[in-house]
């Protein structure tokens, strides 16, 4: 049997969580709620993430579910959960927020740390009793990159293996472009502790829409692939993972087909350009992804064709449990059918499926430990 590992799964904290959990004058610059003239307004600091009206009938997905099902019981529930991945195929997964994802607009150092913790803390505690099913991902503050380092230190400590970054950085945000010196600190912990840094897609956004008006659903979601690219170029060209070369990254539910694309690409420019290309870099930079970044995809098998360019331990596929976008209650189906036509060998296939994500994130699975 092929060990199956989802390298996108999220969990719904509780709704008190990350206001309760910070000191009361921290409360307002994180991340909280209001209800204010018939709409649930939720906020970082100061800045409306969303609204819903509250007397307007919720979504539903293709299955007549609340779109996103945020009131499934294995969203919250750890059994329940577990009684899902059965169900689904799914032998382990790495778990990140719901709530939390917006953490990173916090603008507030002191309240980002303290969200940061809380979450962190509650994450462990949930999940730490099931280390052959879970990877824990923490988030990290970085509005001060020297709180950043101590937490990556404490979860090191915690025994996680991987923690989150935002997927971009926003021109207003105030923080450092990830092609910038400031983020050495922070790569080569990284590269001493063992921490995989995960970049999951729309965080660090100050509005996941992009476009509005004809076409804006489908744009504003397939767009957001574009901030994994942009920062994996940052990240490259920069220089910042050609000076920590342990240090890994991935991209999360932005599929995985551009990377070769974003590899080809960047060789042929740091070529043709290359009297103008500051840093120069010790190999180039297909070299580097294959060596230090991977993607999460759910459908698009183009990835899988182009492994030539990326590398096979670059892709990992994700089910995005329990989101309508992803596969989940059919991620076998979706399994069955995903190497259909690729001429592909069986080792490569165990690989994506499973064996890459168990590796990189260091899973004690039995079938990860016999693979290594």
């Amino acid at each position: 049997m092929t060990f199956v590992f989802s390298a996108d799964g999220h969990i719904v904290e509780p709704d008190n969580l990350l206001t309760e959990g910070l000191p009361p004058s921290l409360r307002k610059f994180g991340v909280h709620a209001e209800v204010r003239d018939g709409f649930l307004y939720r906020y970082s600091g100061d800045k409306v993430t969303s609204k819903m009206a509250l007397n307007k009938p919720r979504m539903q997905g293709w299955d007549g579910d609340d779109f996103g099902r945020p009131n499934s019981k294995g969203s919250r529930e750890i059994p329940a959960r577990l009684e899902d991945m059965v169900l689904d195929g799914v032998d382990a997964e790495i778990v990140f927020p719901s709530l939390a994802l917006t953490a990173f607009l916090i603008e507030n150092a002191e309240a980002e740390l303290a969200t940061a913790q809380v979450y962190n803390d509650w994450h462990h505690a949930t999940l730490k009793d099931y280390p052959t099913q879970f990877v824990r991902c923490g988030i990290l503050p970085v509005r001060n990159l020297d709180y950043c380092v101590t937490e990556m230190k404490r979860l090191a400590a915690l025994g996680f293996t991987s923690a989150m970054l935002p997927s971009r950085i926003e021109r207003t945000s105030g923080l450092p472009f990830y092609n910038m010196e400031a983020w050495d600190p922070v790569f080569e912990a990284a590269q001493e502790l063992g921490i995989v840094f995960v970049l999951h897609t729309g965080t660090g956004r100050e509005d996941v829409r992009s476009f509005r008006g004809p076409g804006g659903a489908l744009i504003n979601y397939a767009i957001q692939s574009c901030d994994g690219m942009e920062t994996i170029m940052q990240l490259v060209a920069g220089g910042v993972l050609d000076r920590f070369p342990g240090a890994k990254v991935c991209c999360i539910e932005s599929g995985a087909s551009w990377l070769a694309a974003v590899a080809e690409r960047m060789d042929e420019v740091y070529d043709t350009h290359r009297h103008f290309v500051r840093p120069k870099l010790s190999v180039v930079p297909s070299q580097i992804i294959a060596r230090q970044v991977a993607c999460s995809f759910q459908y698009d098998r183009a990835c899988v064709m182009s492994r030539v360019v990326t590398g096979t331990k670059a892709i990992m596929w994700g089910a995005d449990y329990p989101h309508h976008e992803g596969t989940f209650p059919r991620s076998k189906h979706v399994l069955a059918h995903l190497f259909d036509d690729i001429e592909i060998s069986e080792s490569d296939k165990a690989d994506i499926v499973g064996l890459n994500a168990g590796r990189l994130f260091r899973l004690p699975h039995p079938a990860v430990l016999a693979a290594a």
